[in-house]
């Protein structure tokens, strides 16, 4: 199962900091959170970087390890 971390207002939206999810690749992972979690995150994800140890992800198709920690990241507005 991949440790799936939400950070600010994508935690907001999935109402949890972390969870274990089971997915086979980043694709299905994205569409297990929203189904999961509600609209308001699957509409909060659209905007999200994700990050698999630590590195940057846009392919859908890109496999998932069971180990794998994945990061959700929403924008982030600074000063």
């Amino acid at each position: 199962m991949a440790n799936v971390r939400y950070f600010a207002g994508a935690a907001e939206a999935a109402g949890v900091e972390a969870e274990q999810l089971e997915a086979a690749t980043v694709g299905e992972l994205v569409a297990q959170m929203g189904a999961t979690r509600g609209a308001e995150l699957a509409r909060v994800l659209t905007r999200c970087s994700l990050l698999v140890n630590g590195v940057r992800t846009d392919d859908p198709a890109a496999a998932l390890n069971p180990s794998d920690a994945v990061d959700v990241l929403p924008p982030f507005a600074g000063g």
